[in-house]
């Protein structure tokens, strides 16, 4: 195998090399939303709102999941700006260890398509906020956060593991759908 060959399987993992910090962060970002956009706009419309797992969600309710997550980590959390409802995807106002029935909803008009641009949009606030502000800087309060806020890091730590979760999920998921299981 060559020096400059992948070692991913995945041709759109960004490239072994380039600059370190925050433009790795906004790559890595950018290609894990963009596996879970790309999975779930590939399954049809009546696939996309189809539990295939215990859990009961669907992919539609997932890519919800995701731009909200992503949302209240980067434009609430970090930045401290007010966001229409932070916890929109989950049907309860504020999912925690108290909710343990919470589910992920999603309205009945929704579309894969208006939340993977919704999705796409939270992308590029997330990729200004990494352009704008050093990995070491603290979240704001008054947004997410009454006191103690992360770093910056610890946000895009914090995302990119939600999100490499849910993509495998979702990975899962989709080969589900194209079985017929």
């Amino acid at each position: 195998m060559a020096e400059d060959d992948r070692v991913s399987r995945n041709v759109e993992e960004p490239p072994k090399t380039g600059p370190a910090g925050a433009p790795r962060w906004a790559d890595y970002l950018d290609w894990v939303r963009g596996e879970m956009i790309r999975g779930v706009l590939d399954l049809t419309p009546e696939q996309q709102r189809t539990a295939r797992v215990p859990s009961g969600w669907t992919p539609l309710e997932l890519l919800s999941h995701a731009l909200h997550m992503e949302q209240r980590w980067f434009v609430w959390g970090f930045l401290g700006e007010p966001v229409e409802e932070p916890f929109g995807d989950w049907d309860v106002d504020n999912p925690g260890e108290d909710t343990p029935d919470a589910r992920w909803q999603v309205p009945a008009d929704a579309t894969a398509e208006s939340y993977a641009e919704r999705l796409e949009a939270i992308g590029e606030r997330t990729r200004e906020v990494l352009a704008s502000y050093p990995l070491d800087a603290r979240g704001a309060v008054g947004g997410r956060f009454t006191s103690d806020p992360p770093t910056l890091e610890w946000i895009c730590f914090h995302v990119l593991a939600e999100y490499a979760r849910h993509a495998g999920h979702l990975d899962i998921v989709v080969e589900l759908g194209r079985s017929g299981d």
